[in-house]
């Protein structure tokens, strides 16, 4: 009898033992991994926050409420105006639109924020940016969010024109609508930023005869958006490969085509980048290669790296509010 209990209660420990290996194994993973990048971030609030780097303690630190994702549907404030469903374009009976948000008694004319959502060129909506959105709107921005044709729609150019045609559309509509068409700002994350910055410097617009006489962007913001399509990394990826229709071996020339680096030039505007250093599926020298090309240009360029986060960085309430900070910083500079 009393040497059956005792084994139980050997077993008993050694279950006891291992249980408190695991937990402690638990504790220097959430010091290590998700503690100390937190600590770090609250002692240098000027600085970029500090990510970590795997996905695992990003989890751990939202569900231990160390961090809070951002309202993705946040309600309409009473004095914010939003005008839906604003069709810019149609094409063959598929109605391209817009929304609009402004102050209800805005009296200035004011800059236009244009924000394009991301989705690897394949999915999302216009509504996935409104907490930009709306918090821009209440700064006294007018800010409006774009739809454009899919992957399903139609390949490579079919987003890019869509987003040349829509510039065009705001360009001429600055009067009905509040905003100055001088002052206008393309942003978009991940495709919805290759995408703004095609649309920024000029896509499907340069070496026009006319184009000196055509208004230009005055600002872009690219976050953590594709630059060059041209690289190895690029054009042999699956999500890469699918928008543009075709490989690079059957048409190089696509590839240099839809990459906004091919359209830079000194007159290229003002562009602030935002970029994860942790990101697998956009890497960051992405970011480092068009700084630098802008900066060999003399285009005024800011870039700010965020240490350790990821891909879609900023749907964190830090960063978002990080990424906020340096777009209003920026906007005050280049939208004047």
């Amino acid at each position: 009898m009393q040497s059956t209990s005792l084994k139980k209660v050997i077993a008993i420990m050694k279950i006891l033992k291992s249980i408190l290996k695991v937990f402690l194994a638990f504790l220097v993973f959430f010091i290590v991994l998700v503690l100390i990048p937190r600590t770090w971030s609250a002692l240098n609030p000027g600085k970029p926050p500090v990510g970590y780097h795997f996905t695992a303690p990003v989890y751990v630190a939202i569900w231990t409420g160390l961090e809070k994702l951002v309202d993705t549907s946040p309600e309409i404030p009473e004095n914010i105006e939003e005008i839906k469903n604003i069709e810019y374009k149609n094409v063959d009976g598929k109605s391209l639109q817009l929304d609009i948000y402004r102050l209800k008694n805005i009296t200035d004319t004011v800059p236009l924020l244009v924000f394009i959502h991301g989705g690897s060129w394949k999915g999302g909506q216009r509504s996935d940016y409104l907490v930009y959105l709306i918090d821009f709107a209440k700064r006294g921005y007018v800010t409006a969010t774009v739809s454009y044709r899919l992957l399903n729609d139609g390949p490579y150019p079919a987003c890019a024109e869509d987003i040349r045609d829509v510039v065009g559309w705001f360009f001429r509509s600055g009067e009905k609508y509040g905003y100055d068409p001088d002052r206008i700002a393309l942003i978009g994350g991940s495709a919805g930023g290759h995408l703004a910055m095609l649309g920024g410097y000029g896509w499907g617009k340069k070496n026009e005869v006319s184009d000196s006489l055509n208004p230009k962007i005055k600002a872009i913001v690219d976050i953590y958006g594709p630059a060059d399509l041209t690289t190895e990394y690029a054009r042999n990826h699956p999500l890469v490969t699918a928008i543009i229709g075709r490989s690079n071996e059957e048409s190089p020339v696509l590839y240099s085509e839809a990459s906004p680096v091919t359209y830079l030039d000194k007159d290229d505007p003002p562009t602030l980048i935002l970029h994860g250093t942790s990101d697998r599926l956009v890497p960051v020298s992405q970011s480092d290669d068009l700084k630098r090309r802008l900066d060999s240009l003399g285009v005024p360029c800011e870039c700010y790296k965020l240490p350790l986060w990821p891909h879609t960085m900023d749907i964190v309430k830090r960063v978002n509010e990080f990424c906020q900070l340096k777009m209003e910083e920026f906007f005050r500079e280049y939208l004047k």
